[in-house]
Parts: structure tokens; C-alpha cells; sequence
């Protein structure tokens, strides 16, 4: 057996869908000294975390809190506490996640009524609005804000909107968005909606920031059936997160995961929410322009172009894996790759958080022309 040595891992510019790169100073977070999850320093730690998650997803949402666990069960998190056997739920699916979202649906025995519109392009909200009437009664509307699979965003205040007039709960994916663009809770009426730790917030992948208004929390507390999942339970966890004095024990909290998401809020309120979403915009569009010097389009249309996910068109007869693989082994850059149907036709660049940068904008724009041969026209 060959000797274990301690992993050191090798320099890399995390460019890619997530995770982005993370700040010196959210890495020393993580390495400060850990103590006990139910410490009253700890606790005090917890209500500013839950202040912080209030400030960036813009809402007052009593029932604001980080799972502990990556985005993928912050998602998992809203519909098993939401929906139950037997409840219909309309979901938008314009990409791999509003998929995934599908499949939450059909595990705990409702029905998915779905509303797909093309890979690349925004949720229609008239096929949205002709689905709720065509499914009276029906539980939810769920959709993805910003979808990083294919770069698109939706009009999330529209259709929060129409799920509300049709009586449904409205179950929002904003795992790419919060921090990169408006995410506005409050103004948009979202019932439901999570996110993760290591997109523009720039912590380390392993926690999803939720918020839950009064309409889902009283749905959660009508529901005529045991939430699913005991871990996923938010009436149990709310009473770890939200209890007075000596909370409840739930499970031992992510101490150090929790210090790294502290100190990321920390920053994104330090900066400023419309700066750090005015920042991610810039760089955007310096990508943008860089790009089409380099004879490169861009694949979604530009008014549902998120800036902090950029897909980007493989040109015929270009290897796209190999120049992934070789922005990473000559460059130490990290790009992503298509998913689903755009597997092989994109590539997938993020400005996320700390990553969203001029000098890593100008970085990968030189590698890139490198590696194709390309020189900005």
C-alpha cells in the first residue's frame, strides 16, 4: 500500500456552474476553533445568520434559515414539506433542474403537471397561467429563477404572481441566484424558496440558505400527512433554529460550514446587495464583449441572459471537452460542461461571488483564445 499523505490540493480558477472561488477570509472562518452547536456563542452566531439570509433574500420571513446540506436538499427540503400524496404541482421545466424538480414531485406520490419551454429560453408565464386553470385546486407552482443548467433567467415576480391568484403555493429555485442578481422575496409574494452556499454567496458548497413565508408555513403546519423526511422536517428543525432560550436538539449542526456561510454574508452585506448585483452585471458584460472578439456566442438570448452563469456555444468542429481539459491542465481554469440535451454544445462559464472579477473575466478570455487559436477580432 502505497503512503497516505495529507491532500493538498492544486491551484485552480473555479470558473465554472459552482462551486465558485472562496475568499481568504471565508477559508480562515472555516478554520476557526469548533465549539458546541447548542453553545449560547453558537446560538448567538445562528440569529445573525438568519438576520444576514433575511437581508439578501430581501424579506422578513420569520422562518429563514440554512439547511444544513448542500442545495439539492434545500430543494428537496421545500417540497417535502410542502406537498403531499396525491397534490397536483405544476412545474416549469426549461432545463436540468426544473427535471429534478419533476422528480421530487412524482417521489412523494403527487402529480407533476409539467410546463416545458425550450432549453435556453425563460419560463413562459402564458403556458404557466393556462396550466393553473386547465389544474384547479392544484398545491404549487414550482420553477427555477435562474437556471444553471442553460444560463436563462425567469420572471420570477410574474409567476409568483400567478400562482398566487390561482391559489397555489409558489416553490422557487434560486440556487444561482441569490447574491448574483435581484432576488426579491417579499416584493415577489414567493411562498417557498432555497438556495446554496456556494454560488455568488462564495462560501463552500454544503448548505442551503430557505425561506419560508406564512403561506408555507401554514401549509406545513395543515398537512394531513407526516412530512417524509425526518432530517428534512422543518417543524422539527424550526424548533432548532427558531426556539427561545435552550433550542432543540435536532442534529449537530455543520459548526464550521455555519462560521464560513457567517462570514460570507458578512460580505455580501458589507458590499452591498444592488453593488455586488451592479458588479456581476459588469463583469458580465466584459465577458460578453470579450467573447464575441473571440468570434464566440453566447446561447441564450440577452434579455433572459443571466450574467453570473454564461453559456457559451461550442463552435463546429471544436473539440469542447478537450478544451475544457485543457483550459484546466494548461491554465488551471475550471469551466463547466452542458448538461442534459446540451451536452457537447456548451460550455458553461460562471462570474459567481468572489469569481465574478475583471482580472478572472480577462483571464479566461486569454486562455480560451489560446487554446482555440483565436486572437480578439
Amino acid at each position: 500500500m502505497p503512503p497516505f499523505r495529507s491532500f493538498q490540493p492544486p491551484a485552480r480558477l473555479l470558473l465554472g456552474p459552482g462551486p465558485s472561488p472562496v475568499p481568504r477570509r471565508i477559508l480562515d472562518a472555516l478554520a476557526r476553533p469548533t465549539i458546541g452547536h447548542l453553545d449560547p456563542a453558537f446560538i448567538g452566531m445562528m440569529d445573525e445568520v438568519k438576520a444576514l439570509l433575511r437581508y439578501a433574500f430581501r424579506t422578513e420571513n420569520a422562518v429563514t434559515l440554512p439547511v444544513s446540506a448542500p442545495g439539492s436538499a434545500g430543494m428537496e427540503a421545500a417540497f417535502v414539506n410542502l406537498v403531499e400524496p396525491g397534490d397536483t404541482v405544476i412545474v416549469c421545466r426549461n432545463g436540468v433542474f426544473g427535471g429534478r424538480m419533476r422528480e421530487n414531485v412524482v417521489r412523494l406520490g403527487a402529480t407533476a403537471v409539467m410546463v416545458d419551454d425550450p432549453f435556453g429560453s425563460p419560463v413562459d408565464p402564458g403556458k404557466v397561467e393556462a396550466a393553473l386553470k386547465a389544474n384547479p385546486g392544484a398545491r404549487a407552482l414550482a420553477f427555477v429563477h435562474a437556471e444553471t443548467s442553460t444560463g436563462a433567467m425567469s420572471d420570477a415576480a410574474v409567476l409568483c404572481r400567478l400562482a398566487r391568484e390561482h391559489g397555489a403555493l409558489s416553490l422557487v429555485d434560486a440556487v444561482t441566484s441569490l447574491g448574483g442578481i435581484p432576488v426579491e422575496v417579499d416584493a415577489w409574494g414567493a411562498d417557498a424558496i432555497y438556495s446554496g452556499s456556494q454560488k455568488c454567496l462564495a462560501a463552500p458548497p454544503g448548505l442551503a440558505p430557505l425561506s419560508f413565508g406564512e403561506a408555507a408555513v401554514a401549509a406545513l403546519k395543515a398537512r394531513r400527512t407526516p412530512v417524509q423526511s425526518w432530517f428534512l422536517d422543518l417543524g422539527l428543525v424550526i424548533d432548532y433554529w427558531q426556539g427561545s432560550g435552550a433550542r432543540a436538539y435536532h442534529h449537530t449542526a455543520p459548526i464550521n460550514m455555519l462560521y464560513a456561510l457567517h462570514e460570507a454574508l458578512l460580505m455580501l452585506h458589507e458590499e452591498g446587495l444592488e453593488v455586488a448585483w451592479a458588479r456581476h452585471r459588469a463583469n458580465h458584460l466584459r465577458l460578453r464583449d470579450g467573447l464575441a472578439a473571440l468570434d464566440l456566442e453566447l446561447f441564450v438570448e440577452e434579455s433572459a441572459r443571466l450574467p453570473q452563469l454564461n453559456a457559451v456555444k461550442v463552435p463546429a468542429g471544436v473539440d469542447e471537452a478537450g478544451v475544457r481539459r485543457r483550459l484546466l491542465d494548461e491554465h488551471g481554469i475550471e469551466i463547466g460542461a452542458g448538461l442534459g440535451e446540451l451536452a457537447g454544445r456548451i460550455w458553461r462559464i460562471g462570474l459567481m461571488g468572489a469569481g465574478s472579477a475583471p482580472q478572472n473575466v480577462d483571464r479566461v478570455l486569454e486562455a480560451l483564445g489560446k487554446v482555440l487559436g483565436r486572437t480578439a477580432a
